[in-house]
C-alpha cells in the first residue's frame, strides 16, 4: 500500500526517503524557531525578525552562485557537504549568546541551506529523465507534507513541556536530521559535473524570459501564505466562523496535497502544458479569493461552508500551479546549467515569502472584500501570462547564441 504513494524504486525513491528525514526536522523547527530565539536566547521579537530577514536576504543572494557550484563540482557533493555542515551550524545555536552571534550563525546557515536546496533540485534534474521530473517533484512535495506534519506534532509535544531543556532538545534533533540527510545522500548515484564553458558563468542572469518567469512565479507563490497567515486573521476578525475552522482548513489542505499532488502533476513535464497548468491553477486561486471574500458578515454556518469551499478551490489551485511551476522551471532550463537555473528559480518563492505577509494581510484585513477581489484579479492575470511567457522563452532559445570567440 505504501508503494502506491512512493515513486518507483531507484534514485527517485531514495530522494523521497531523504526528503522525509529532512522535512521532519524542518517541520519541528518551523514551529519552535521563534520560541527558541525569544525564550532561550532572550532575543526580542524585533531582533528575531531582523535576524530572520537578514538570513533570508543572504540565502536569496547566494542561491544562483551555489546552484552554479552544484553544476561545476556535481550536485551530490554539494548536497552532502551542505547538509553535513548544517548539522554543527544548527547545533551552534546552543552556544549563541547575544544578537550579533545569532545573526552570524543564521546567516552562515542560510548559505549552507541555499546550497543544499539548489543541489537537491539539480539532483532531480540529473538523476530523473525529463518526462518524470515533475511527477518525482510532486512525490517529494506530498511526502514532505506528511513529514512536516509529523515534525509539527513533535513540536507540539515539546511545547507541552515548555522548558529550556525541551527546546534545546529540538535543536539537537534538527541538527541530527541534517547530518542523517547528508549521510543518506551517499546512497544516491553521482551526477557528472558540468565542464566550464566559454562565455559568462552565470548564464541564467542573461536569460530574460527565465528571469521574468521567476518573478511572475514568485508572485503566484504568494498564495502559500494565504492559509498560514492571512486566512487565520480573516477568520478571527472578519467572520463569524469558529476558531477551529483554522485547523480544519489547514488539515484539509495537507490531506488534499498528499492525495492529489502527484496526480495533478502528470502531463506537465513540457513547458506549454506546464504553463496551462499554472494558468488553470491561478484561476482556481482567484476563485478561492472570491469565495473567501463572501465569508465576511455571513452567518457562522454559511461562513464555515464557504471557507471549506474556498479551501478546496485554493488547494486545487495550489497543486496545479505548483506542478506547472516545476514543469517550467525544469523545461525552460538548459540541461548543462540546471543547478544555477534551479537556484535562481527558488529565488522567486523566496521573494514571494518576503513580501506576501505584509502585502496580502494589508489587502485582506485592511480592505476586506475589495482586497480579496484585488488578489483574485492579480492571481488570474499573472497566471494567464504564463503561456505567452513560454512562447517567448522558446523563441529566444531558437535564436542562435553569439559566438564568444568572435565577441
Amino acid at each position: 500500500m505504501l508503494s502506491r504513494f512512493l515513486p518507483a524504486r531507484g534514485p527517485a525513491r531514495t530522494l523521497t526517503g531523504i526528503t522525509l528525514v529532512h522535512t521532519m526536522g524542518q517541520g519541528l523547527w518551523m514551529a519552535l524557531n521563534a520560541i527558541y530565539a525569544t525564550t532561550v536566547l532572550h532575543l526580542t521579537p524585533g531582533q528575531f525578525g531582523i535576524g530572520v530577514g537578514i538570513a533570508a536576504g543572504v540565502a536569496l543572494a547566494v542561491s544562483t552562485p551555489t546552484g552554479h557550484l552544484a553544476d561545476r563540482i556535481g550536485p551530490r557533493a554539494v548536497q552532502i557537504w551542505s547538509f553535513v555542515a548544517l548539522g554543527p551550524l544548527t547545533a551552534a545555536l546552543l552556544a549563541v549568546q547575544g544578537f550579533g552571534m545569532y545573526v552570524l550563525v543564521v546567516c552562515v546557515q542560510a548559505v549552507a541551506y541555499s546550497a543544499s536546496r539548489s543541489a537537491r533540485m539539480a539532483m532531480v534534474a540529473g538523476l530523473i529523465p525529463p518526462e518524470d521530473r515533475v511527477v518525482v517533484r510532486a512525490h517529494l512535495r506530498a511526502t514532505g507534507n506528511i513529514s512536516v506534519s509529523v515534525g509539527a506534532a513533535l513540536a507540539g509535544m515539546l511545547l507541552a513541556f515548555d522548558s529550556v531543556s525541551a527546546y534545546k532538545a529540538a535543536v539537537v534533533f534538527n541538527a541530527s536530521t541534517y547530518l542523517i540527510t547528508g549521510l543518506l545522500s551517499l546512497l544516491l548515484p553521482a551526477v557528472e559535473p558540468q565542464p566550464a564553458r566559454p562565455g559568462p558563468a552565470l548564464i541564467v542572469l542573461r536569460d530574460r524570459p527565465y528571469l521574468t518567469f521567476v518573478v511572475l512565479d514568485g508572485l503566484l507563490s504568494m498564495h502559500n501564505l494565504l492559509l498560514d497567515v492571512v486566512l487565520p486573521l480573516w477568520i478571527l476578525h472578519h467572520t463569524n466562523a469558529p476558531r477551529w475552522m483554522i485547523a480544519a482548513i489547514l488539515l484539509t489542505n495537507t490531506v488534499a496535497v498528499v492525495l492529489l499532488q502527484v496526480r495533478a502533476a502528470r502531463g506537465t513535464d513540457e513547458p506549454p502544458a506546464a504553463a496551462k497548468a499554472s494558468r488553470s491553477g491561478s484561476l482556481c486561486l482567484a476563485l478561492a479569493c472570491v469565495v473567501f471574500a463572501l465569508t465576511g458578515g455571513a452567518s457562522a454556518v454559511l461562513a464555515c461552508v464557504l471557507l471549506l469551499v474556498g479551501a478546496l478551490a485554493h488547494v486545487l489551485g495550489e497543486i496545479r500551479q505548483s506542478a506547472g511551476s516545476w514543469g517550467m522551471s525544469f523545461g525552460l532550463a538548459p540541461e548543462h546549467a540546471q543547478g544555477q537555473y534551479q537556484g535562481t528559480y527558488a529565488m522567486g518563492s523566496d521573494m514571494g515569502k518576503m513580501i506576501a505577509p505584509a502585502l496580502l494581510t494589508w489587502l485582506a484585513i485592511e480592505h476586506g472584500t475589495v482586497g480579496w477581489m484585488a488578489m483574485a484579479v492579480g492571481f488570474a492575470l499573472v497566471g494567464c501570462t504564463m503561456p505567452f511567457l513560454v512562447n517567448w522563452a522558446r523563441r529566444s532559445a531558437e535564436q542562435p547564441a553569439p559566438d564568444p570567440v568572435a565577441a
